[in-house]
């Protein structure tokens, strides 16, 4: 897919990558940037069309769709993370937070607008992933978990959609240098980094991406004859 004269819809558009993504995609090109997020006034880019949008309220996931009938792209950008331990308290409700948006608000921005995209020609999906799609880290096991469910749902979504001939791309990344791990003391890859890989991954037709060393190296340890998500990463 090309993303010069592409319309993109980029949710969570208003920090960290999901700005990075709308700030690209302006720069190379695309014809129209849809940036969502859940407050529209949070949007601080030039040129793009701001859109109210919580991905985990189904009447607005229809009303975005209703008014982006013309998107050829769709960046599944916003997630969440909460934090703890499975043996907590609070670890039931933190899981159904971080799934209901990481996992079936994304799967509900796929299910609205692959219709869309099939009819403007099929068009690209891109799923903001993790490494820890395959691994768990103490303090981090509900958002593996949700990330590892994310995973498999982009895995289905990619072979349902291709028939109408729509590109799907899942994106693996380590730490970046946004909001979510301003506490983690750990090099960080750039959110402007992997938007240009991403792009590139598009533009040559490709499926995933993994977008730094750490996931390349985790990606590797899955075949190993004891696979590096049977201890805990951390």
């Amino acid at each position: 897919m090309k993303v010069r004269d592409a319309v993109v819809l980029v949710t969570g558009a208003n920090r960290g990558l999901g700005r990075a993504w709308a700030r690209l995609l302006l720069e190379a090109g695309a014809r129209k940037v849809y940036a969502a997020a859940r407050d529209p006034r949070s949007i601080d880019l030039p040129d793009v069309i701001p859109l109210e949008l919580d991905i985990t309220r189904p009447e607005q996931v229809r009303r975005a769709a209703a008014e982006c009938g013309d998107l050829t792209l769709l960046v599944n950008n916003a997630g969440i993370v909460r934090g703890g331990h499975l043996f907590d308290d609070e670890a039931f409700e933190r899981a159904r937070q971080e799934l209901d948006t990481n996992l079936f608000g994304t799967l509900a921005m796929c299910r609205a607008f692959a219709p869309i995209l099939g009819a403007n020609g099929g068009g690209a999906i891109v799923n903001v992933l993790s490494v820890l799609s395959w691994i768990s880290i103490p303090g981090g096991a509900t958002y593996s978990m949700s990330k590892a469910a994310t995973w498999s749902m982009t895995n289905g979504v990619r072979i349902a959609l291709k028939p109408q001939g729509t590109q799907v791309v899942g994106v693996h990344v380590a730490f970046m240098d946004t909001d979510m791990t301003a506490g983690v003391d750990a090099p960080k890859a750039s959110p402007l980094d992997v938007v240009i890989q991403t792009v590139a991954a598009l533009e040559a037709g490709q499926e995933e991406v993994l977008a730094d060393g750490l996931t390349r190296e985790v990606k590797r340890g899955l075949s190993l004859e004891r696979g590096v998500y049977l201890d805990a990463a951390g």
